[in-house]
């Protein structure tokens, strides 16, 4: 025990900071493993696996009333062995109890609680439960467990088999992609988004930027306007609403309400990232300068607030602050008032402020009324009321951060900074990407060219999931490509055999979210839905796709090809929740343009080129020769040339891109 706290259980050890935050609970937690499963089953007792993340308001919730209460504590540590997970760091643990609570209630969410037999088979799952509630649900069970063992261990095992029946692939056969099924796929999409606010219609709002990268690609390829204005609709009601920190930069996890006005306040680097690369791209084709002022504004967050010392970026930061959601970011009509004084009238006419506010209590979420483009004079007005706005707010107690350095929410980070630098040919985004990387490399990949998922405090820990390595692949070929830098493209091609040995099912032709050296869990999942996240096996076929073309192995395409063809079905009939599958969908209807730049000013005519928003097109260079097989022997002594290939056919060399644009 403590000479500080009256508790201190077995999680004081962990480096998570969620786990951590339960370290001085009386319930006598145990991070997840052999030891605690081995206890269990020594004492022959019900296992609570509680799954949260630090910054998820109702986890804790659940802790002040229930962990932290001594009777509670008391009925699972007599009763139970108490298992507490991060759902960030074990993703594959969360997968499995996941399904299990939305086979048992229909509906999912975290707090994730599961009471299993102590071979880790659940026999109930839910989500949030009131002190009470928790209390009458560990009895109960505990009762049932003891005196109807057998009917316990039919309901496990029905409810096994309902998990591995929700993951369930069916390979498909020879098939082909038509450029029909663009239509469906939009259809699909359109029938549910709402092109007054943006978003699928209803409440909550999530950003969910997979789709709107479907929606801007399929303009792209289609011409369609209506995908086009579905996603600026979109981005234009984010930005002006109360989900973008209006003086600090950055987007919360999502909005509680349909119009985009109050935020459910934790700010997830998974999120951001994702959205420097589609305002990114939404920039290109646009030009709207409020995207790229979202862009720089959203990276000077991150590196400003979520940005590690050696190049990492951390995970979260918490929506409560002194116990209170939304604290650090809400004012009230008089703070407000005092603070702008002669400006107040402006600044409330500009941001739609009333005495009753907006937010619980008649506190006041600032957000635009609209995008609408202030004159000069207004716009440095705007700025200065954000200057004297964020030197009150930094005399705030911050919201928790959650400092945990996380391999595939970085790596998607890195692919925003890269999808900046294309858009805006600003040096500082490469400069944070390369920082990135280096650490990546440095202190998450180990020398067999696997990856560790979690870094803190100098210690990486946890074997990689999926997504660790297929974002990351992703990104040092986005990195690649940025900077012809070919140690880039060597180690993506590293970590891609990897994966292929460790993950792969020939048999499925999908690959597994866990490698084959973890220890088993109760089913071992494939990963296929994309949600506010892209899936890791729809990441994983884009990346070999990408590795395909630009190290010309076909291999590579052939598994990309049966991924996508296993999940077109989905992808056609749900393709919002499909989009990344979508995405590659259109990349096999319509065979790339392999753009190979050689010659002393390949870069420079690289960064004119990524200028403009082209999925159609995977670029590839070197200043020297390369032993790239699209690119050997076509560097000159002299001058700087752009082949445009397609299909293992090369058009005659150019020297201008306005002339490779004309071959495209």
């Amino acid at each position: 025990m403590s000479s500080q706290h009256q508790y201190t259980n077995a999680l004081i050890h962990e480096t998570s900071p969620y786990l951590l935050q339960h370290a001085h609970n009386p319930v006598n937690w145990m991070p997840w493993g052999n030891t605690a499963w081995d206890k269990a089953k020594a004492e022959d007792k019900l296992v609570v696996v509680s799954i949260g993340y630090s910054a998820c308001h109702w986890c804790h919730v659940m802790e002040h009333e229930s962990f932290e209460d001594k009777v509670v504590a008391d009925i699972m540590n007599d009763h139970f062995v108490s298992i507490k997970v991060d759902r960030e760091e074990r993703p594959d643990v969360d997968q499995i109890y996941m399904d299990a609570v939305q086979i048992i209630t229909g509906h999912g969410g975290w707090p994730l609680n599961a009471i299993c037999l102590p071979d880790g088979r659940p026999i109930y799952a839910g989500t949030y439960f009131q002190r009470e509630q928790w209390k009458q649900v560990l009895l109960y069970l505990t009762d049932y467990f003891h005196k109807d063992r057998d009917d316990a261990m039919e309901r496990a095992a029905e409810i096994v088999r309902g998990i591995k029946v929700l993951d369930t692939i069916t390979p498909a056969g020879d098939g082909a992609f038509d450029s029909a099924d663009r239509n469906v796929m939009f259809q699909r999409i359109d029938q549910a988004w709402d092109y007054e606010l943006g978003g699928r219609r209803g409440a909550p709002k999530f950003p969910m930027p997979v789709t709107m990268q479907y929606l801007l690609q399929n303009h792209f390829y289609t011409g369609n306007e209506k995908a086009l204005r579905a996603v600026t609709i979109t981005l234009d009601q984010m930005l002006a609403g109360g989900i973008y920190d209006q003086i600090g930069g950055g987007f919360a996890r999502y909005s509680v309400d349909a119009e985009w006005t109050i935020p459910h306040f934790e700010k997830m680097l998974y999120d951001n990232a994702q959205l420097v690369s589609l305002y990114s791209a939404a920039y290109q084709i646009t030009g709207n300068t409020f995207y790229r002022t979202a862009v720089y504004d959203t990276v000077s967050f991150i590196s400003r607030e979520m940005t590690a010392s050696g190049g990492g970026f951390y995970s979260a930061l918490d929506a409560d602050s002194e116990g209170v959601e939304g604290k650090f970011y809400v004012w009230t009509y008089d703070e407000l008032k005092n603070i702008l004084g002669q400006d107040f009238d402006d600044f409330a006419k500009y941001y739609d402020i009333t005495p009753d506010g907006n937010f619980e209590h008649g506190y006041i979420n600032l957000r635009r009324l609209s995008l609408s483009i202030p004159d000069t004079t207004q716009e440095a007005k705007v700025k200065s009321w954000a200057t004297k706005l964020m030197a009150v707010r930094n005399q705030r107690i911050r919201p928790g951060l959650d400092d945990k350095i996380l391999t595939s929410w970085n790596a998607l980070m890195l692919k925003g900074l890269i999808d900046a630098y294309n858009a805006f040919s600003d040096d500082s985004f490469l400069e944070l990407a390369l920082s990135n990387a280096v650490f990546i490399k440095k202190y998450c990949i180990k020398p067999d060219h696997s990856l560790y998922r979690s870094h803190k405090e100098g210690r990486s820990t946890i074997n990689g999931f999926l997504d660790d390595y297929s974002f990351t692949i992703e990104a040092f070929i986005a990195l690649y490509q940025a900077t012809f830098d070919e140690q880039w493209l060597t180690t993506a091609r590293n970590l891609a055999d990897h994966v292929i040995q460790h993950f792969y099912s020939s048999e499925k032709g999908v690959f597994f979210y866990t490698s084959i050296i973890d220890d088993p869990l109760i089913a071992r999942k494939t990963e296929t839905t994309d949600n506010v996240i892209p899936s890791s096996n729809s990441s994983m076929a884009k990346a070999l796709y990408l590795l395909g073309h630009l190290l010309d192995q076909e291999r590579y395409l052939r598994i990309a090809r049966q991924q996508t063809l296993n999940l077109k079905e989905n992808a056609l009939k749900h393709a919002a929740f499909y989009a990344n599958w979508a995405m590659m969908t259109d990349a096999f209807i319509h065979e790339p343009y392999e753009v190979a730049i050689c010659g002393d000013k390949a870069l420079d005519i690289r960064k004119e080129l990524a200028k403009e928003y082209r999925p159609d097109a995977i670029v590839l260079g070197s200043v020297k020769e390369s032993s790239l097989p699209l690119l050997q022997g076509k560097t000159q002594a002299k001058d700087t040339w752009i082949y445009v290939c397609r299909n293992k056919t090369c058009q005659l060399p150019v020297r201008t891109v306005q002339e490779a644009k004309k071959q495209m």
